[in-house]
């Protein structure tokens, strides 16, 4: 059975001698539930991009720095935004992705930045807007953070979950305000986060917490659901 290639973007390093990054974990996830990990690379042109993106059949949008299209609110200095070269690059996979009908999976930013391209609006930072307690390790003494997940009934993420409930780590400073045009909310914190975006055609699934970092757990699912869906 031939595996179907899943693009996975990347992330620029700071600094002047920029390096193209990406997490082990987001590899070995598309790998484990049976597709081909493809490294997009952060090109200066959308040309570049489009004979890769011709032959992906889905992709992962990964995490990453602050997002500032559709934000209520100012980043905070622990949140710097998301380098110019980065967001063009995902923008031009995404649009692409869709524009050829294949399954696209955000994670952290990845789930933020569906929302934003659709129209969605971004708390900057929840916790200081909304009064919540810490999302991410950096603002919990490095501690980690874990928080129930509640699952919308009737949603595809409940149903991939098989549980109305279920446990996830947390590493993000900003939120979902607005669901973006055509998404809706498929999970939420126990302080009401948006923590699940999905369409209704299901090509579109996004989640705020990292499952990449959760080998083992039922969240495995997601890669599976993706090859799946790319296959």
């Amino acid at each position: 059975m031939s595996r179907p290639l899943i693009g996975i973007t990347t992330s620029l390093s700071e600094g002047n001698d920029s390096r193209q990054m990406v997490d082990r974990r987001y590899v070995e996830a598309v790998e484990g539930a049976g597709g081909c990990p493809v490294l997009l690379p952060v090109v200066s042109e959308a040309q570049a991009l489009e004979p890769l993106l011709a032959q992906l059949a889905g992709l992962v949008i990964t995490g990453g720095p602050g997002i500032v299209r559709g934000l209520v609110g100012q980043l905070p200095p622990d949140n710097p935004p998301v380098s110019l070269a980065r967001a063009q690059a995902d923008t031009w996979a995404f649009k692409g992705m869709r524009a050829r009908g294949r399954p696209v999976l955000g994670i952290c930013y990845g789930m933020q930045f569906i929302n934003a391209c659709c129209g969605g609006t971004l708390y900057a930072d929840a916790q200081m807007q909304l009064g919540t307690g810490p999302h991410s390790p950096a603002r919990n003494n490095n501690q980690e953070v874990r928080h129930p997940l509640h699952l919308v009934a009737g949603t595809r993420l409940a149903a991939l979950a098989g549980t109305a409930e279920a446990e996830v780590n947390s590493f993000h400073f900003q939120a979902v305000a607005q669901p973006g045009a055509g998404l809706k909310v498929s999970a939420r914190s126990p302080e009401g986060l948006i923590e699940g975006l999905e369409s209704e055609d299901g090509r579109l699934i996004g989640v705020q917490f990292h499952p990449e970092r959760m080998p083992g757990s039922v969240w495995e699912k997601l890669f599976a659901q993706l090859v799946c869906a790319a296959g």
